[in-house]
């Protein structure tokens, strides 16, 4: 158990050695949670005042995590209760004065991930939204992933493997990825859509010699859905993610992601359905 008193003693810790931000991490759609009381959990949260916050939403998979095959998902809130509780969010610290950045992160207006959004220099890895873009990260911990170049590579994720790895002198890495022209491509694309929250056509075209209209014609006509539903907008030049759909920002990267299933194509991405 971790009391709010001690999470309050650590904020406080951070801000006494000066740290230049410090940031909290929530999660939403928890077994059993409501509206009224992750509010009140996001009125504690704000009267500490951190400078960051990140708002993840709760990821059921049994199959991976021990743990929770004890979570009766009957408990879980609705795909709908779930979103309510990310617009809690939204409302709630948009009104205290923070700036959503995107996706599931807020900060204050003179942070800098704020100052990298106004700049159009935000960046986004896996563990979310930084101002470190094009940057080298070497990943130290149990199943802490490292990108490295053009290059992805995770450590064992239980500590049995990862310690014996250490002892035995072996970074204890389990799996890796090179990536190859089209996941550079992609992953600008996505890049754009999540931490811009648009693509320019004519400099993916530029940067990596590509006719995009050819280059992502199924994934133009998976993003069709999204538009007709005003979540996106397109034209010749830009492919812009709607106020509305900030939200769902992930759904529309996830039409330009070849490694998801896209037995649907060409329809909207699977887990739209669910998510809406």
């Amino acid at each position: 158990m971790q009391s709010v008193e001690q999470t309050l003693k650590v904020i406080e810790a951070g801000r006494a050695e000066r740290l230049r931000s410090v940031n909290v991490d929530l999660i939403y759609g928890l077994p059993k949670q409501t509206a009224a009381g992750f509010g009140r959990t996001l009125d504690i949260v704000m009267d500490a005042r951190p400078d960051r916050l990140a708002i993840y939403g709760y990821a059921h998979m049994p199959h991976l995590f021990k743990g929770q095959r004890q979570i009766d998902a009957a408990d879980l809130p609705s795909a709908t209760a779930k979103l309510d509780l990310l617009r809690l969010a939204i409302d709630k610290l948009t009104a205290a004065g923070y700036v959503y950045v995107g996706m599931d992160h807020f900060a204050l207006p003179d942070d800098d991930l704020v100052k990298a959004y106004s700049a159009g220099t935000l960046h986004r890895n896996f563990m979310g939204y930084t101002t470190h873009a094009h940057c080298d990260l070497v990943g130290l911990g149990m199943s802490a992933i490292s990108h490295i170049s053009d290059s992805f590579s995770q450590n064992a994720r239980d500590v049995a493997a990862w310690g014996a790895a250490l002892d035995a002198g072996r970074l204890p890495l389990w799996r890796g990825k090179q990536l190859d022209t089209d996941d550079v491509v992609r992953a600008d694309v996505i890049q754009q859509l999540m931490c811009l929250g648009r693509v320019d056509v004519a400099e993916i075209e530029r940067r990596h010699d590509v006719d995009f209209p050819l280059y992502f014609a199924a994934e133009i006509g998976r993003l069709q859905p999204l538009i007709a539903d005003g979540l996106a907008t397109m034209d010749a030049d830009c492919i812009a993610v709607t106020s509305r759909g900030r939200l769902l920002v992930r759904i529309i990267a996830m039409c330009f992601d070849r490694y998801l299933n896209t037995a649907h194509s060409p329809g909207a991405p699977a887990a739209y359905s669910r998510v809406v």
